[in-house]
């Protein structure tokens, strides 16, 4: 009886792969597993750059500094002037009490032009700027968030110590007794007058992109017009003396106190429209200014 041939064994596999599941075998060709945040993504817009700013302008020693020392000036000079008038004995007749804030508030504009200048400046001298446009690539938008918060910041300190040093003057002098307008327009026409030309200085700021430089120029062209019209003797001069002394930035805001050194010019709110339609347009080569200039 023939025996069938034997088969034929198939050898096992010693050192078969064991089979990976599915969502790890992908590999360098994808990732092993995906992770899903639970934090929101959203795009950022006008109030983070907003926020942003305001985290660095309460930040930097400069803020504190120079708002700190406009706000010894408005107060020191204010009732320093009113204590030299209470102790001459001296008549107010029809004078405003309030006028009398008008010289702590010109040599506190300084200190807001100084902190405007800084705002964006001192970034451009750090080299700040480019981390600042890294986290905000849109330059504008950039440029409105700084706008916005030191123009909010510098006009409510201005505002509230104008007010102050006007209650304290007028409980120390017998004076005319001011109206409501007169009250509004010397308190918060001057904050806003101030905050306007902190904001031309960082329109300045941001086309010079130095500090120092800034700064030099916005004081030439606070002081420079009415220091050239006290020494332009000659007569064929008269129009330009007479012109430089009605727009200078000191007697503009004499003239929301009632205090103009000149007869003729502007008067009441006017100086802001001029203020504000200057800075306007120097706000607008500050856009230009940054939107073609590299970094």
């Amino acid at each position: 009886m023939t025996m069938p041939p034997p088969q034929a064994q198939t050898p096992p596999q010693a050192h078969q792969a064991p089979q990976q599941p599915q969502s790890q075998q992908q590999g360098w060709n994808g990732p092993v597993g995906q992770y899903a945040s639970p934090i929101p993504v959203r795009t950022p817009g006008l109030g983070d750059a907003v926020a942003s700013e305001w985290t660095k302008i309460r930040s930097v020693r400069s803020t504190m500094w120079t708002l700190g020392v406009m706000i010894v000036l408005l107060i020191g000079i204010g009732l320093l002037t009113a204590f030299a008038v209470s102790v001459s004995d001296a008549p107010m007749d029809d004078t405003p009490v309030l006028s009398l804030g008008f010289f702590g508030v010109l040599l506190g504009s300084i200190c807001v032009i100084t902190l405007g200048v800084l705002t964006i400046a001192s970034e451009y001298g750090t080299g700040m700027i480019r981390t600042t446009l890294t986290a905000c690539p849109s330059r504008a938008r950039m440029l409105i968030a700084k706008s916005i918060v030191f123009f909010l910041l510098a006009f409510t300190i201005t505002t509230v110590t104008t007010g102050v040093v006007g209650v304290l003057q007028t409980a120390m002098l017998d004076g005319a007794t001011p109206d409501t307008g007169f009250w509004v327009r010397s308190t918060v026409g001057v904050g806003l007058y101030v905050a306007t030309l902190g904001l031309l200085s960082l329109a300045l700021g941001t086309v010079i992109r130095h500090s120092a430089g800034a700064i030099t120029i916005m004081i030439a062209v606070v002081l420079l017009p009415l220091v050239l019209a006290m020494f332009m003797f000659s007569p064929t001069l008269a129009g330009v003396q007479e012109a430089l002394f009605e727009y200078s930035i000191p007697n503009q805001l004499g003239a929301m106190y009632d205090t103009s050194v000149t007869v003729s010019g502007p008067t009441g709110w006017e100086p802001l429209w001029i203020i504000l339609g200057v800075t306007a347009v120097a706000m607008a080569g500050a856009f230009a200014s940054l939107d073609r200039r590299d970094v």
